[in-house]
């Protein structure tokens, strides 16, 4: 018995997926809209009239391009954010709080997070850059005006 795929069309159309204003075409649309609802690749592929393996290969070039857009928004907003805030390699993690408090003061822009917080965030942002609580390379914090932090990791 094969697998109900539901109505991948109804689906993007409540999503408001408009082909010309996305980095995704149609195909990966539908088949990340059907993969989130836990479709089976073969099960898509039936329904679509295509290949297992095309679906996978779809799938992928999809989720390569959503996290290429959130990486193009994560870049947009740290050049808008009117608080910009560098930490140079050899600060101790624990300083980085005091620091963006102090620039978003400056800024009038209200910070949303207590220090764990704004540690934690920047330590998963940064990613290896980040070592126990050494900052081993240079950081860019920006904070929109809304206090959403961003965390850029800048190329040596």
């Amino acid at each position: 018995m094969s697998e109900e795929v539901p109505d991948v069309d109804a689906i993007l159309n409540r999503a408001g997926f408009d082909p010309a204003e996305s980095v995704l075409t149609r195909r990966q649309a539908q088949v990340l809209a059907l993969r989130e609802r836990d479709i089976p690749q073969a099960a898509i592929a039936d329904d679509l009239g295509t290949s297992r393996a095309n679906v996978s290969k779809v799938e992928a070039s999809a989720r390569d391009n959503v996290a290429k857009a959130k990486e193009t928004v994560a870049f947009a907003e740290t050049l808008q954010a009117p608080v910009q805030i560098e930490i140079d390699p050899g600060t101790d993690l624990y300083e980085v709080p005091d620091r963006v408090y102090e620039g978003c003061d400056r800024a009038g822009v209200k910070v949303p997070y207590s220090a764990p917080e704004v540690m934690k965030m920047v330590s998963e942002s940064a990613g290896d850059a980040i070592a126990g609580r050494e900052v081993r390379s240079h950081l860019l914090v920006g904070v929109t005006s809304d206090g959403t932090m961003r965390v850029r990791v800048q190329p040596e």
